[in-house]
C-alpha cells in the first residue's frame, strides 16, 4: 500500500513521533496504522508524546558564532543529567548550526525549517531526540546578533551553560574585551545598558516609590526633591550595565572599561536556564525510584 503525506501526518498526531519516523513506520507495515503505531512503540519512538506534558525547565545555554552572526539560545530538558549526555551535546551543535544559518525570526518558524538538507524539520529532529534521550526537550527561546568585520563578539558560558551571554563590542575587535563585558553581564545581571533604555513609566514609578519612603522617613518635603534624585541616580547605576563597577576593575565602570578598549555596547542578551519557568519538586531518591519502576 502507498504511504501518502495525510497517513504519515495522521500517524504523528496520535503518537508524537517524527515525520520520517511515521513513514518508515507506515511503510513497514504496509500501510497499516495499528501495526505502524506498534512498531513505533516497539522502537520506543511514541514515548515521546507522552513526556509532552511533564515539566523541563533544566537544560543548558548554548552559543554558535559563524562568521560576522551569532546566536545565543537556550534548550531545556526534565534533568541536568541530561545535558551531561554526548547526543544533547550534539543536538546543542546542530540547532546552533542551524540557526545562525537559517536565521529564523521566531522559535515556530525554526521548528518548522527543514534540517541537514534532508527534508526532516527541525521540530521532528527534537522529537526524535526526546524518543533516543529519553526526556521531554524543547527549545525555549533565541537571539541572533549580527556584527561587521569591526566588531568583536562578547560570549560567555556560565557553569557549562548554565547561564548564557552574548554581546556586540561595536567599533573594536578585542574579543577578550568583549568576553569580560559579558562575564560581567553573567555575573551581575543588568537589566538595561544605560538609563536611557529604562521604560519612562518604570522610571516614575521607583520615582514615587523613593518620593513617598523619604517621606515616610519623616524628612523635610523642601529637601525630599533632591534625596529622592540622588537615590534615582544610585537605582540608576545598579540595574544599568555601563554605570555599574565592573567586576574584574571595580573602581572603574564599564562604561570607562568599554571605551578604553575604543568600543561600545549597544545591547546585550542573557539566558539564565529554567529563569519564569515552573520547575519540579522532586528529589534525587524519588527520581531514580522513579525510572526504577517504569
Amino acid at each position: 500500500m502507498a504511504v501518502n503525506a495525510k497517513m504519515v501526518k495522521e500517524l504523528r498526531e496520535k503518537t508524537g513521533a517524527g515525520m520520517m519516523d511515521c513513514k518508515k513506520a507506515l511503510t513497514e507495515t504496509d500501510g497499516d496504522m495499528e501495526k505502524a503505531m506498534e512498531w513505533l512503540r516497539e522502537k520506543g519512538i511514541s514515548k515521546a508524546q507522552k513526556k509532552a506534558d511533564r515539566i523541563a525547565a533544566e537544560g543548558a545555554a548554548a552559543i554558535e558564532i559563524s562568521g560576522n552572526t551569532a546566536v545565543l539560545f537556550e534548550v531545556n530538558c526534565e534533568t541536568d543529567f541530561v545535558t551531561k549526555n554526548d547526543s544533547f551535546k550534539t543536538m546543542l551543535q546542530d540547532l546552533g548550526k542551524h540557526l545562525v544559518s537559517q536565521k529564523p525570526e521566531t522559535v515556530e518558524a525554526a521548528l518548522e525549517q527543514p534540517l541537514h538538507g534532508d527534508g526532516q524539520k527541525l521540530g521532528d529532529y527534537i522529537t526524535d531526540m526526546i524518543a533516543k534521550i529519553g526526556e521531554k526537550i524543547s527549545l525555549r527561546r533565541f537571539a541572533l546578533k549580527e556584527k561587521t568585520d569591526n566588531d568583536a563578539f562578547g560570549a560567555y558560558l556560565h557553569m557549562g551553560g548554565n547561564i548564557g551571554v552574548l554581546t556586540v563590542l561595536e567599533g573594536s575587535t578585542d574579543e577578550q574585551a568583549a568576553k569580560d563585558v559579558a562575564m560581567h553581564v553573567a555575573a551581575v545581571n543588568p537589566r538595561y545598558v544605560s538609563q536611557q533604555d529604562i521604560p519612562e513609566e518604570e522610571a516614575n514609578a521607583e520615582r514615587e516609590m523613593l518620593k513617598t519612603q523619604a517621606l515616610n522617613e519623616g524628612k523635610p518635603e523642601n529637601i525630599v526633591e533632591k534625596m529622592v534624585e540622588g537615590r534615582l541616580n544610585k537605582f540608576f547605576a545598579e540595574i544599568c550595565l555601563l554605570e555599574q563597577d565592573f567586576v574584574k576593575d571595580p573602581d572603574q565602570k564599564v562604561k570607562q572599561f568599554v571605551e578604553a578598549k575604543g568600543g561600545q555596547i549597544n545591547a546585550f542578551d542573557r539566558f539564565e536556564v529554567g529563569e519564569g519557568m515552573e520547575k519540579r519538586e522532586e528529589n534525587f531518591a524519588d527520581e531514580v525510584m522513579s525510572q526504577v519502576k517504569k
